[in-house]
């Protein structure tokens, strides 16, 4: 069941780069940092991921990323997997899972060990929004 909202980001890439082109079908690294909200903590963010097209138009991307809260003082990791979209030129459009883990023991602490269902955008400028829920 799909639970409460933990978290919103906005970001931008930073980096792109080819990974591999064998048997015609790329896959493609990106890197974005953001900075966000985990249910009232202010955070900042960098996430990579990489995707590979799949047959049918959909790309499956897998990536990880870590987040710190602003202060410094906390920090929390997560992996997750998608697949994605092209909604029009320059737009990708991705929906997928993340497994989070944190030794923290402060207000990141309800990440540890929780799983989450996101949607995540990105445009033609390098601009990026993501959304993720709790999955109960």
């Amino acid at each position: 069941m799909l639970g409460d909202l933990i978290s919103e980001e906005k970001g931008k890439i930073t980096s792109q780069r080819v990974l591999d082109v064998e048997g015609g079908e790329p896959k493609i690294e990106t890197t974005f940092s953001a900075t966000g909200n985990y249910r009232g903590v202010e955070t900042t963010a960098t996430v990579t991921y990489s995707g590979c097209p799949r047959p049918g138009g959909a790309i499956y991307g897998e990536g990880q990323g870590v987040l710190m809260s602003k202060d410094g003082q906390e920090m929390a990791t997560w992996t997750g997997q998608g697949i994605g979209r092209v909604t029009s030129p320059g737009k990708i459009r991705f929906a997928g899972s993340l497994f989070f883990s944190t030794s923290s023991t402060g207000k990141l602490s309800f990440l540890n060990n929780l799983v989450g269902v996101f949607e995540y955008e990105s445009d033609e400028s390098g601009n990026t929004s993501a959304k993720a829920w709790e999955w109960k």
